[in-house]
């Protein structure tokens, strides 16, 4: 008999290889664009980094996300498979379009339609827990900015008179900023995919209460790893050159910023917008250097896709949920 289950967890780690995929532009753009590393090299080394991260610092996200958010009554493994197919659709088609969006508002905005949809009301949505969703996922990118222009300044200020031989040993840190970088990534985004399985496990009867089992974690940041292996080119490219023309110190910078910001995050339990943080921590140690050579429509174009994201993959999902009970009939 058809396990309504396994389609959740095929699902999930489809989510999960395209949140690495779709996010390896974060990880990476900026050392491929100062040419710190070699392409390949630089998405290998992300990888490894991004499935040994949540192994070192917890599953803190992962509880956020699977426990803290809904009210047990309104789901069941449907309302799960509607929200994750609703981010898998979004993922691909902001990937196609070249547009840095958020895979954990896709979630996000999933999880909520698909879960009112399936009550007919808002007081399933523990508020306690929203607010802490929405709230990581309001500050952190203003968060990346900030730092990113606080960590910029401060580094120009250390290397005030320094030759411009400095770009060398920028290059160099640039290696040791990617694996920290990516650790903090795959800490917080392979625990959304860790936190809907294990919601899974439970909703299904495969586990008496909501925890993480081990092999959850490994196949959420293996998937995840292997997203980020294949890389997404079209994003690498926009982060990487749109915004503004990158050097080594404003990759070292950016990525000292926006590890911290999002490592900070994880260990509060916050799930974040690693495509958030990434862009405002750039944006931010441009504007440190100088205002005007940041291109600034860009983040017109990424603050349109955030803004659209959570009502759309709401609907979606709602939409797929309807699919799901009266077409296929799970």
């Amino acid at each position: 008999m058809f396990e309504p289950f396994y389609l959740l967890l095929v699902v999930a780690l489809l989510f999960d290889f395209l949140n690495g995929f779709h996010d390896s532009s974060n990880i990476v753009a900026t050392v491929i664009s100062s040419r710190a590393l070699h392409p390949r090299v630089a998405l290998l080394l992300a990888a490894l980094a991004e499935f040994v991260g949540p192994f070192i610092f917890g599953v803190a996200v992962a509880t956020t996300i699977g426990n803290e958010l809904l009210m047990e009554s309104a789901l069941n493994i449907n309302v799960i498979i509607a929200a994750l197919v609703s981010a898998v659709v979004w993922n691909l088609l902001t990937w196609y379009a070249g547009i840095p969006s958020s895979s954990s508002h896709a979630l996000l905005g999933g999880l909520l339609g698909a879960a009112i949809l399936s009550t007919g009301g808002f007081e399933i949505v523990k508020l306690p827990g929203l607010l802490k969703i929405v709230l990581a996922l309001l500050l952190s990118p203003i968060a990346g900015l900030a730092v990113g222009f606080i960590v910029m300044r401060l580094t120009l200020w250390l290397v005030r008179n320094a030759s411009p031989r400095i770009d060398v040993v920028f290059k160099k840190a640039q290696v040791l900023t990617l694996i920290g970088l990516a650790l903090s990534h795959g800490t917080n985004d392979a625990q959304k995919t860790m936190g809907v399985i294990a919601l899974g496990l439970f909703l299904s009867g495969r586990t008496a209460q909501f925890f993480i089992p081990l092999w959850v974690i490994a196949v959420s940041a293996g998937a995840i790893a292997v997203g980020t292996a294949f890389g997404g080119w079209r994003l690498i490219r926009t982060l990487g050159g749109k915004i503004f023309r990158i050097r080594p110190i404003h990759g070292f910078t950016s990525q000292i910023a926006g590890a911290g910001v999002i490592l900070g995050a994880s260990l509060l339990g916050g799930p974040v917008s690693t495509t958030q943080v990434m862009s405002s921590s750039i944006m931010g140690v441009g504007a440190a250097q100088r205002v005007n050579m940041v291109r600034w429509n860009v983040l017109r174009d990424m603050v349109t896709a955030w803004l659209l994201t959570i009502p759309l993959t709401a609907g979606m999902a709602a939409l797929v949920l309807l699919l799901i009970k009266y077409v296929i009939k799970l």
